[in-house]
């Protein structure tokens, strides 16, 4: 059954004056089959961005059109759903890179977080960037990256993901405090 969602397209979550744009590397099969981003069950994205206090609330993944009113997007880096990540190709997240400057230049978020260190590497030829601001800016956007929020990544749990995603918070809402 989640066979048939590969290669679908998941529609982006965004609107103006989007204070982050969160970007996923690629929709899985289960997101691809729901249509709604980061909706496999074990997938952390939704708890993590309630704890780091980006929503008042835990939100579930078919509620993603209610984040512009909150000044948040999302989208993703390649935009065909695949069962992992590791089916794209270098050039398949290089031409996501471009398409996705495109689409920032033209929405003008604050900041534009990536969900997943090598993917971002890859895309954009950035060997050692690591968690948090980066230097760079992507169009008229600050660059912020931060663990993929997967269940699959075994190395960043809940509170460390929670702590790396409320600095962005913090970031990205600092003119409000």
């Amino acid at each position: 059954m989640l066979e048939a969602a590969r290669d679908w397209t998941v529609r982006d979550v965004v609107g103006p004056g989007l204070r982050v744009l969160f970007v996923g590397i690629n929709p899985g099969l289960y997101t691809g089959a729901t249509g709604h981003h980061f909706a496999r069950p074990g997938n952390r994205f939704w708890p993590t961005l309630h704890r780091a206090g980006f929503t008042p609330r835990l939100y579930a993944p078919c509620e993603a059109a209610t984040l512009p009113a909150l000044g948040l997007g999302v989208t993703n880096l390649v935009m065909r759903t695949t069962a992992t990540a590791a089916e794209l190709t270098p050039e398949e997240l290089r031409a996501g890179g471009k398409r996705l400057a495109r689409l920032v230049t033209r929405m003008r978020p604050r900041w534009v977080a990536f969900l997943g260190l090598d993917a971002y590497r890859v895309a954009f030829g950035r060997r050692t960037a690591r968690v948090g601001e980066q230097p760079e800016t992507l169009g008229p956007a600050r660059v912020w990256l931060l663990p993929n929020p997967s269940g699959l990544n075994a190395s960043w749990q809940a509170p460390a993901l929670a702590q790396a995603f409320a600095a962005l918070r913090r970031a990205a809402f600092a003119d409000d405090a």
